[in-house]
């Protein structure tokens, strides 16, 4: 046997220089990963039209949008949203209110705006008829009875600015599109609540590349809630919203399969146009992701696994990793962190919003963790999702992905 020269044993050095070495590159990829996506957004909403930059139109012989409102217990927000869509300044304007069983004070109200405004249609939904999400059926069961050339689907807590809706046609018609989306501002109180609704959004961008649906030889698309606007014959010849009946994404699905059927789509950028208070605080936010998660993972737990890995690499190794490297490595992971803070903070500048809750960002990745295994484990365990009350089973949501399997 030949003793080591040194009297030391190298494989522990070895090890350790091997572990440095990971960490090395795991710092790199991090890096790059956050730079790329940070590029990606930054640059990619550029190629968007901000609703800012287009005229209203000529209120001359415009054609006769249907605004369609869902309002499933919506007593708080509706009448202020309400108002802002009778009170827009458009000649052609048909408003359709859609009452899908509240149990709160939304009938009232309803009822007592259409007093104030008799223009206004509301109709009442008292019975959700089987193979049907309760949102979706109530935007498919106004749309059946609006007479406009274009149908507006929007939420009942969105206020919108008395010319939005005259820019958004003034685009539609110039570009002569079939379908556009817009997004909106979120007003929301508090730093970490501020954060999670930027990071879901730079998510979302992300994965669905907005910017991309307006070209025709991409198969990206848009959809939002707050604002789909799209013809009324392509709504019918696509079937409507009967093809995404039991979709909790609707939205954006609907963008799809009317971008999938070979239709013309755009999607804005409205901040200084549409708001809404999307959320109230940080549990009402998680509440309201746990029922599209899953499906945004095709309702896979393989998805949800490595959705999860890339968050831990990307958002929570870097912060971690400053504490136990050295020299480069700690450099380049604490440069992955500064890079993801400061292109939050640029953000929430862009929509006018406190930079200083970018600091919050370093907290976000953990909720979406909860978040995403949550909705994975409790709409496994209990076979579907519950939402406003209605249960839909597991195996009737899957159905109905594969007609728009993202």
């Amino acid at each position: 046997m030949i003793d080591n020269i040194n009297g030391s044993d190298p494989i522990p050095g070895l090890i350790e220089d091997s572990k440095m070495l990971v960490f090395f590159w795991l710092a790199i990829i991090s890096l790059f990963l956050t730079v790329i996506c940070t590029l990606e957004v930054s640059l990619g909403m550029r190629r968007m039209v901000i609703l800012d930059d287009v005229s209203p139109i000529q209120q001359e012989n415009v054609p006769k949008v249907s605004v369609i409102i869902p309002a499933c217990n919506e007593a708080a927000t509706i009448e202020t949203a309400l108002k802002s869509i009778l009170e827009m300044d458009y000649a052609h304007l048909e408003v359709i209110a859609v009452n899908d069983r509240s149990v709160d004070r939304t009938g009232a109200v309803l009822e007592q705006m259409q007093k104030q405004y008799p223009g206004l249609q509301v109709y009442d939904i008292s019975v959700l008829p089987e193979g049907w999400l309760g949102k979706n059926h109530a935007l498919q069961y106004g749309a059946e009875r609006a007479q406009g050339e274009y149908l507006l689907f929007t939420d009942a807590d969105i206020i919108m600015e008395k010319s939005s809706l005259a820019r958004a046609m003034h685009h539609m018609l110039e570009k002569k599109l079939d379908h556009m989306s817009m997004f909106f501002k979120s007003i929301a109180p508090g730093g970490l609540l501020n954060a999670l609704i930027l990071d879901a959004g730079i998510g979302l961008m992300l994965l669905l590349k907005p910017w991309k649906a307006k070209d025709p030889n991409s198969k990206r698309y848009m959809g939002v809630g707050a604002f789909n606007l799209v013809k009324s014959d392509v709504y019918r010849e696509i079937d409507g919203h009967r093809t995404i009946a039991m979709h909790p994404i609707d939205d954006v699905m609907l963008g799809k399969v009317i971008k999938h059927r070979g239709f013309s789509q755009d999607c804005l950028i409205g901040h200084n146009f549409i708001q809404a208070e999307w959320y109230v605080d940080v549990r009402d936010f998680i509440n309201g992701l746990m029922k599209n998660t899953f499906a945004f993972c095709n309702y896979n737990m393989a998805n949800v696994l490595f959705g999860i890995l890339i968050i831990m690499i990307i958002n929570i190794l870097p912060l971690f990793a400053i504490f136990f490297t050295s020299g480069i490595t700690r450099g380049l992971f604490g440069s992955a962190v500064m890079v993801r803070i400061l292109s939050f903070a640029g953000g929430f500048s862009y929509t006018g919003i406190n930079s200083w809750y970018s600091v919050w960002v370093l907290f976000t990745p953990y909720v979406f963790i909860y978040i995403t295994l949550k909705a994975a484990i409790t709409t496994t365990i209990n076979r579907g999702i519950t939402w406003r009350g209605t249960y839909y089973s597991l195996d009737e949501l899957k159905a109905n992905l594969q007609k728009v399997k993202m």
